[in-house]
């Protein structure tokens, strides 16, 4: 080899290798949405939980924070490469699940714990779903693929027959929980329903004397139930083993924290949020004997195999393992 060859040679070795590693970990984008849902996620930021379990695993973590709204934006944003792990309701996760089996293989990552979803209405008339009419507007974060569309889908399949699971979606309009919840306070709009999470049902109730709740998602799957859940595509997880670990790492952490002291959960709600939500109804919400903070997801093949029914998903789910990445925090699910 000539002199040129040699240093043709070593300059496009160190061009390679002034290159970032193709897999190279160190780094994870997050997009969450509005609400307590999201707690664990809150805590992990304010406690800097992700960055600390990283460095356990010899990797210094760069985390991202993205805010969004609604189950289309999140599941567009990771199918775009612009985020790296989502957090949305059980319903975009089936839906992006079962469209990319094959190709990316979005699977959940883990659950942000079980909460009662309401749907509130100021509708004197409505006392159950039964009662709801043509000129009345149900708020929700994504019309058709957010969980609280697909749950009430459900609600409508059980009350009218499977065939009707679409009666009420004509109702529906996508509004972000924080708008919808100032509309349905103040009155006077054309929403006067929401289907919501904490803290914005209870904080329709309590600032609404003619709000009330018309649907409990609790009543809808039998139980306590994971409605809202992280996930990933198959290729972040495989590529980033050590990241993935601290992040699961940094939730199980931050669930314990929110179980044996709501009051600092609710403290790192308020600084990361910067919101103007009473900080004593806040710490209600957290208590809530209905709350449970764990990672593990619990009652969500129910949903699952109900959107496989009325063909929402074309792969049916035969178990929760179909749609989670295996990990041990996640063992005792369902």
């Amino acid at each position: 080899m000539n002199i040129k060859k040699i240093a043709a040679a070593l300059v496009a070795a160190s061009l390679v290798a002034a290159l970032p590693a193709a897999h190279a970990e160190g780094k994870i984008r997050i997009a969450e949405q509005f609400g307590v849902v999201y707690l664990l996620l809150n805590v992990a930021q304010d406690q800097k939980l992700i960055e600390k379990h990283g460095k356990k695993q010899g990797v210094e973590i760069d985390v991202d924070w993205v805010k969004l709204s609604g189950g289309a934006a999140v599941n567009d944003a990771l199918l775009s490469n612009s985020v790296d792990v989502v957090g949305a309701g059980l319903g975009p996760l089936l839906t992006i699940w079962d469209r990319t089996n094959g190709k990316q293989n979005v699977r959940a990552v883990a659950s942000l714990g079980n909460f009662p979803y309401y749907l509130i209405s100021t509708n004197p008339a409505v006392k159950t779903i039964a009662d709801f009419g043509p000129k009345d507007r149900i708020a929700l974060p994504a019309v058709t693929v957010s969980v609280q569309a697909r749950l009430l889908q459900l609600a409508a399949s059980k009350q009218w027959g499977p065939a009707q699971y679409k009666k009420l979606d004509p109702l529906t309009q996508a509004v972000p929980h924080p708008d919808a919840a100032a509309a349905v306070i103040a009155g006077g709009t054309e929403i006067n329903a929401h289907f919501a999470n904490p803290p914005f049902q209870e904080q329709e109730l309590a600032g609404n004397p003619k709000a009330k709740i018309v649907l409990d998602s609790y009543q809808v799957l039998g139980g306590p139930a994971s409605s809202t859940v992280l996930y990933a595509t198959e290729k972040y997880v495989k590529e980033n083993p050590k990241t993935y670990r601290a992040f699961l790492d940094a939730l199980v952490e931050a669930a314990q924290l929110a179980s044996t002291n709501p009051e600092a959960a609710a403290d790192a709600y308020l600084r990361v949020n910067k919101g103007s939500i009473d900080r004593a109804l806040l710490v209600k919400v957290i208590k809530d004997p209905k709350v449970q903070f764990k990672v593990a997801p619990q009652n969500t093949l129910g949903l699952a195999q109900f959107l496989h029914q009325v063909g929402a998903i074309k792969k049916k789910p035969e178990s929760w393992r179909d749609y989670f990445f295996e990990h041990p925090a996640l063992a005792s699910g369902s």
